[in-house]
């Protein structure tokens, strides 16, 4: 199905404010970019700033269907290995997904501009990725999977690692096939450090 205008429109706020930032992304040329004039761009939002909240209510719907949510828990693994290859799932999704990777950009970018940037960057560099591993580990815990401890504690040790190796393939996308390998290594050591 072909995209409509509010969309293409959306997909090249996206890009633009990946590359350029909020304030460095200008109106006319994002309308320009799109066969537009600014007068057109304006039938369909009435400001750079409803493209910016339309454009993070997409990305959160997005990402929720996608990755997870507080909504769509990830099942929980029936084995250790099943963790890994959860891990690496969600791991390759969130580096290869050109959408995820602008996304992220933007909330770097405009986390210290933006309060609602700042509040979705925090939730999905840090709190929702331990809650969401919260849940698994607790399900770990009660299969038997892993030994018994705070289950958010566990959470944080696993995620922030993972989360900035996630951050260093935006940095230097030539070191994600070696980020990547770094993720399983440190899922199997965490396993051997707290599996039963």
């Amino acid at each position: 199905m072909a995209k409509g205008t509010k969309e293409k429109i959306l997909a090249a706020a996206l890009e633009q404010f990946s590359q350029k930032g909020y304030a460095g992304t200008n109106i006319r040329e994002l309308a320009a970019s799109l066969g537009l004039v600014k007068s057109s761009l304006y039938k369909h939002f009435d400001s750079k700033e409803a493209i910016w909240n339309a454009l993070l209510d997409e990305m959160i719907a997005y990402y929720a269907e996608r990755f997870g949510s507080p909504e769509h828990l990830p099942p929980v693994p029936k084995s250790p290995e099943e963790l890994v290859e959860m891990t690496m799932r969600m791991v390759n999704f969130t580096v290869r997904d050109e959408r995820i990777v602008m996304t992220r950009k933007v909330l770097t970018l405009e986390q210290y501009r933006d309060a609602r940037a700042r509040e979705l960057a925090t939730k999905h560099f840090l709190t929702g990725l331990t809650d969401m591993f919260s849940h698994v580990f607790t399900g770990m815990m009660d299969r038997g999977l892993l030994r018994r401890d705070d289950p958010r504690m566990l959470a944080f040790a696993y995620t922030a690692p993972i989360s900035a190796l996630i951050h260093l393939c935006d940095r230097e996308p030539e070191k994600t096939e070696e980020a990547m390998a770094q993720v399983e290594a440190f899922s199997r050591h965490f396993l051997a450090a707290y599996g039963v």
